[in-house]
């Protein structure tokens, strides 16, 4: 299944403790934006993960990552960062991701991209187990 919906937005405002020594965001940082934005989705489709994961016995956990970095972000740059469902299965999902510096009057300029998977487990056992299906259904 892929998604065929705009991607979700979240802004993020980039503060000191984000940044490195030469100014700029520590390249980690990107995935802890990347975190925050598909929490974020999850919770404007109707499912805190706490909540989730009290409910289900479940939880997601991150399988893989890939991230290319294109272009630094400084110190008080806002950033607007997507995620956008690419494909799921029963115990699994892809999510493509992309961070944009959100610059007045101008376009978005693309500083990050990455997919991240996202597997299901048993939040006790940590074994594999099927996403419920209501998560599937609000994802497509």
């Amino acid at each position: 299944m892929t998604s065929s919906t705009a991607p979700f937005q979240h802004p993020v405002r980039i503060y000191w403790e984000d940044t490195d020594a030469g100014g700029i965001v520590f390249y980690a940082n990107y995935l802890k934006f990347f975190e925050r934005a598909r929490t974020e989705w999850l919770r404007a489709l109707g499912f805190g993960q706490q909540v989730l994961r009290d409910q289900s016995g479940g939880m997601f956990v991150v399988s893989e990552t890939a991230v290319k970095y294109l272009s630094p972000a400084r110190l008080d740059d806002t950033l607007v960062v997507t995620a956008e469902l690419k494909t799921s299965g029963k115990a699994s999902l892809c999510i493509v991701q992309r961070a944009y510096l959100r610059a007045p009057n101008q376009n978005d300029r693309l500083l990050a991209e990455g997919t991240i998977r996202l597997g299901w487990v048993d939040s006790t056992t940590l074994k594999p187990g099927r996403i419920p299906a209501s998560v599937l259904e609000a994802l497509k």
